[in-house]
This record gives structure tokens, C-alpha cells and sequence, in this order.
């Protein structure tokens, strides 16, 4: 596989060091990846610093759009081969990766480009008597704001590397990508796609991968960095945000979620079955899944039937069969946290489907699909983000408690509203303290649609205008009338 991409050089770290890519589902070694140092991390920062500084990149729009346009065309024609890599180092099923894991984020690459030369980056206010009762003109100058570090988790590597890279650099920023430890490839590859088949210049996108998760922090406590983008765990998010502290680095945090699937007592709840089990895909591994499903207390054995008839038909396999969608999960550690959580479940509600490890497949990291009905409220397992495939089942009485029950958590990602009648849905979704609702099925996932969190779920956003201006300063010009 390649190697990390620093200042437009494909290579190995410093000290030539190396670490094992492991397949999840079988619990092998697929390979090696460059595993980075300190030193290493200084040299993509420099080579960052220097491009965004010393060349004309963050001010040429046009010439920003034509790169990305090679780069969406690059990734369309290397599809097949970051395919195999999502499905080999991530466990991602490969019948996920036609969909949000590959095939369907590519284009998303073309809308950062018409952004770098579309967005108004300039803008004029009428003259009138100031503050300081002077009458000016006023432009509003809207510039990269330099330095990005980007640092990707391994549930969604490539959405992920694409979504924050492309547009930073749309922008006008440089980057220095740093992804999860688990999936190396899926940032090593598509910085060989950027320096083999792509104009972008030397250092303004490098790549760096490393074993240790703590090598992000010589990204975060750099000077010369000058903005952080981080999907993860709301724990380490806290982390980074405390370590830009000292410099006042800008955050952008997209981080935990323990998103409420409301189901109203009109609901067809029959046809909200695979909808149930959506959780499970990619073995529950999504901050933004509605892990929580609230049903009616008039309807609620129905609701729990259904539920318990959709896990019932699921499984646990090899991701390269096309008919599978439950994966292993990323690696041990993670497994034995699912497991230990899952303890905790059987401790505080009704345990009906799963609870444990498959007896196939006989390797890798599986976790069965976990369904538990009863579920207060309160209980560990419907206020902690489990991170595998497990859903709890919540009853409620009446619309105001299904919201109370919603907005009770630390989190606020997502969330899910069902009724037959639309208009009592969307009252129900303008009421939920999250960033994103799906109401009967709708999607929000897209371009140029925002995307993050309330409360502990994040700061920030990314995707459409909103995510493009994170990597955006602001500066006010005024001149005389």
C-alpha cells in the first residue's frame, strides 16, 4: 500500500518504522502502514504551513475547483480499489460501500469544487454613519483560515477523509489528515490519488498514520496550526478542545450521539421494521444511529414484536458477501466494550435478541445484533453511546414525554420522528435538541446539507454552506464614502 503523503513525497516515516494493518473480520494482518513520529508530524505541518503561506493557493478559487474536479474524477476512476480497502481494513459490508461508505459521497467532491469558486467570499454593505459616526462602505472579506489539522475515526474512514479534506482545501486551506489508527489505508491511499493523479501542489494536502492515537496531539498543541476538525468519541473531542486551549485553536467537533427514534401511536409500524434493525449496519458502528426507539405504551408490545422479528433475521458475517450488513466490529478492545455494556443491559432491562459473540463466523470481531426492551430511561444503556448493534426499547405515554425523553441525554446528533400524519411529525422534530431529524424516512445526509451536533454531540458543522465556512476567517474592511 502506499505511504504517507508529505510535502508532495510518497514515503515511509523518518525512522522507517511500520505497524500492522489488521483485518477485522478475520483478525489477520492484511499489511503494513508507515507508522509516524514526532518528527514526521513536524514535516507535514511545515510543508502546510509553507504552502498556505508562501504560494498562491489559498487565493486562487478557479485553480482550487480544477484540482478538485481531477480529484472526484481520480477517486470515480480508483473505486473498485478503495472498495476492497473499506471492506478489508474496516470490516465495512461491501453491499454498505454502494451506498454512504463509498459509492454515493463521491460526488460530493464536485460540489466543494463549484463552492471554491461560487461562494461569496466577498460581499458589500451599504455606506452609512458607523458607530464612530464616520460614513463608510464596509466589504466583508471571507479568507481560508490556514492550517487545518483533520483528524477521521475508523467507522466512516473515507466519507470522512474526503468530506473534511476536500473542503478545506476548497476553501483555501492546507491540511494535514491524520486518520484513525484501524484504517491507515483509507488515508494512505487517497493521498497517493491526490499526488499521482491530481495538481494539487506539493504540501497542500499530506497524510500521516501512525499507531499511536496520541501522535494527534502534536497536532493539536502546534502554533502553527491553525484549526482542528475532529470526528470521534465526545471524551477525546474534550481532550482536543483542551489542547487547542493554549493557542486558541478553532475546534470543529463532530463527536458522540445517542440519537431517539420516535415512533407515534399512528405509525405503520409493520413497514418501520427494517428501519428498526438499520442500527446494526456496519455492527451498530454510527454515531448518528437511533439507537434508542421510542415506542407508545398502547402499542408498545406491538412495537417490540416487530422489532424483535427484524433482529431475529439478522446475522453476523463475512463482509465480502454481498447479503451481509452486520460486520465485526473494528477490533478487540472495542468488542470486549460492546460486550461489558451489554452486561450492564442485562442488569437494567429485558434482554430479547443477541447479548454476545456469534458462534459464526468463528474468527474476527463479531458482536450479535442486541435488542432490549423495558429500557428506563436513565439506565446506562440509554444514555451511553454503545458504539455496536444494539438497540433499546423505551416505552412512553403521550408526544411530550416522548420529546422529554429524547432531549434527556448529553448528546444531540440526530434523531427520527414516524407518524402518519407529517405535520404532527415535524412539530414533534422542531421540538428534539439535535442537529439533524429524518421525519418518515426522510435523509438529510447530503452535500449541502449541514451536519453535527448539539450539546455534547459537537461544535460546528460540516457539509453544505455551513461546513464550508468553518475553514473560513472573516474580516471587515471599511472605506470612506
Amino acid at each position: 500500500m502506499a505511504g504517507m503523503l508529505i510535502d508532495g513525497a510518497l514515503r515511509g516515516g523518518l525512522k522507517g518504522r511500520t505497524y500492522p494493518n489488521v483485518n477485522p473480520a478475520t483478525a489477520q494482518c492484511i499489511g503494513e502502514a508507515p507508522d509516524a513520529d514526532r518528527t514526521d508530524v513536524d514535516e507535514a505541518i511545515g510543508a502546510a504551513r509553507r504552502s498556505f503561506d508562501e504560494s498562491s493557493w489559498s487565493r486562487d478559487h478557479h485553480f482550487r475547483a480544477h484540482c478538485l474536479r481531477q480529484l472526484h474524477e481520480a477517486l470515480c476512476t480508483e473505486q473498485e480499489l478503495l472498495r476492497d480497502v473499506l471492506v478489508r481494513e474496516a470490516g465495512v459490508p461491501i453491499a454498505l460501500t454502494h451506498s454512504i461508505w463509498l459509492d454515493t459521497i463521491l460526488d460530493s467532491v464536485s460540489y466543494w469544487a463549484e463552492l471554491a469558486t461560487n461562494y461569496p467570499y466577498e460581499t458589500q454593505i451599504a455606506a452609512r454613519d458607523t458607530l464612530a459616526a464616520v460614513t463608510s462602505h464596509r466589504t466583508v472579506v471571507r479568507e481560508p483560515v490556514g492550517v487545518v489539522a483533520a483528524i477521521t475515526p475508523w467507522n466512516y474512514p473515507l466519507p470522512l477523509n474526503i468530506f473534511k479534506v476536500a473542503a478545506a482545501v476548497a476553501a483555501g486551506c492546507t491540511v494535514v489528515l491524520k486518520p484513525a489508527p484501524d484504517t491507515p489505508w483509507c488515508g494512505t491511499e487517497f493521498g497517493r490519488i491526490i499526488a499521482e493523479r491530481t495538481d494539487i501542489p506539493p504540501g497542500v494536502v499530506n497524510v500521516i498514520t501512525a499507531a499511536d492515537p496520541l501522535i494527534g496531539e502534536a497536532l493539536v498543541k502546534d502554533p502553527r496550526v491553525d484549526m482542528i476538525t475532529f470526528t470521534g468519541s465526545t471524551a477525546v473531542g474534550k481532550r482536543i478542545m483542551a489542547g487547542a486551549a493554549d493557542h486558541l485553536t478553532r475546534v470543529c467537533l463532530e463527536l458522540g450521539g445517542k440519537s431517539a427514534n420516535i415512533v407515534l401511536d399512528d405509525a405503520d409500524l409493520p413497514a418501520l421494521a427494517a428501519d428498526f434493525a438499520g442500527v446494526c449496519a456496519h455492527a451498530g458502528q454510527g454515531c448518528a444511529l437511533t439507537t434508542r426507539l421510542l415506542l407508545p405504551r398502547r402499542r408498545y408490545d406491538e412495537g417490540v414484536a416487530v422489532a424483535r422479528a427484524a433482529f431475529e433475521q439478522l446475522s453476523c458475517g463475512d463482509p465480502t458477501d454481498p447479503a451481509v450488513v452486520v460486520g465485526p466490529v473494528i477490533n478487540a478492545r472495542q468488542r470486549e466494550r460492546i460486550l461489558a455494556m451489554i452486561e450492564a443491559g442485562k442488569r437494567e432491562a429485558r434482554l430479547l435478541v443477541g447479548g454476545g459473540v456469534p458462534d459464526s463466523p468463528a474468527v474476527g470481531y463479531y458482536v450479535e445484533p442486541t435488542l432490549f426492551c423495558d429500557v428506563d430511561p436513565n439506565a446506562v444503556i440509554a444514555q451511553e453511546e454503545i458504539f455496536g448493534p444494539v438497540l433499546s426499547v423505551i416505552p412512553y405515554e403521550d408526544d411530550d414525554e416522548a420529546v422529554r425523553i429524547a432531549n434527556s441525554s448529553i448528546y444531540g446528533l440526530s434523531a427520527a420522528v414516524h407518524s402518519a400524519d407529517a405535520e404532527r411529525a415535524m412539530s414533534i422534530a422542531r421540538r428534539l435538541r439535535t442537529g439533524t431529524v429524518g421525519v418518515n424516512g426522510g435523509v438529510w445526509l447530503a452535500a449541502d446539507t449541514p451536519f453535527g451536533g448539539y450539546k455534547q454531540s459537537g461544535l460546528g458543522r460540516e457539509l453544505g454552506h455551513d461546513g464550508f465556512a468553518e475553514f473560513l476567517e472573516t474580516k471587515s474592511i471599511a472605506l470612506p464614502a
